[in-house]
């Protein structure tokens, strides 16, 4: 079992982000504005797969304990925390942009070795799931970048309406694998919601949640694990 955010796949930089928004809106800003609204967004987590949020605005506390029970719970909170950071007008148009750019297959970037170890996988007969806490079909993105043919079992949160670590969603991958969860190794970067494999009894192995380019061997010790 695979985690997707910063275990497969790495969502591009909040400054990317925020300026492919505003070329979808035809928005302007100058230098010093750019700089200060990508500021705002990284402070307030407004880019779903990015850094967690450094502040959070009371009314989206509840919310975002549970952003990845279900699409609309997810477009909620990451919208709302857009807002709250404040973006230049036309403010809904942006929001909408922002929120839609983030589930473009151009947003992602594979790991380096994700696509060479996901090959060396099915070529020995390993079963692969994704499980991902998420708020939206992630299948096109994997399609886009060659790595659907890879995956056995998409297993998400928002389809399933539980989220990491509850057992539920570990427990479904493996059935949808056919396996015992002991036999089902845990790949994944969050120490809380991708450790929840544990409980299963699953094994797990943690990643470091980097930038793509600065993390190009982070899954390949993983087939010296499974031998």
């Amino acid at each position: 079992m695979f985690d997707f955010s910063g275990t497969l796949l790495r969502i591009e930089s909040t400054e990317d982000w925020l300026g492919a928004g505003l070329a979808a809106t035809g928005t302007r800003l100058s230098d010093e504005e750019f700089r200060a609204t990508a500021g705002r967004l990284t402070e307030y987590g407004a880019l779903p797969g990015g850094s967690a949020p450094r502040r959070m605005p009371a009314h989206l506390e509840s919310l975002w304990g549970e952003r990845d029970v279900s699409a609309d719970r997810h477009r909620a909170a990451y919208g709302g925390l857009a807002l709250a950071a404040g973006l230049p007008e036309p403010v809904p148009e942006l929001a909408q942009a922002l929120y839609d750019r983030h589930m473009s297959p151009a947003a992602w970037r594979p790991y380096p070795d994700t696509g060479p170890t996901l090959r060396e996988l099915r070529r020995r007969g390993v079963p692969v799931a994704v499980v991902s806490n998420i708020g939206w079909d992630l299948r096109p993105v994997f399609r886009t970048h060659g790595l659907d043919e890879l995956v056995d079992a998409y297993v998400l949160s928002y389809e399933l309406g539980v989220q990491k670590p509850d057992p539920l969603i570990f427990r479904t991958a493996c059935e949808r694998l056919g396996l015992p969860p002991a036999e089902v190794l845990m790949v994944g970067d969050d120490r809380t919601a991708d450790g929840g494999a544990a409980a299963l009894g699953c094994p797990v192995h943690f990643v470091d949640h980097l930038p793509a380019d600065r993390r190009p061997h982070g899954l390949t010790p993983l087939l010296d694990l499974l031998g």
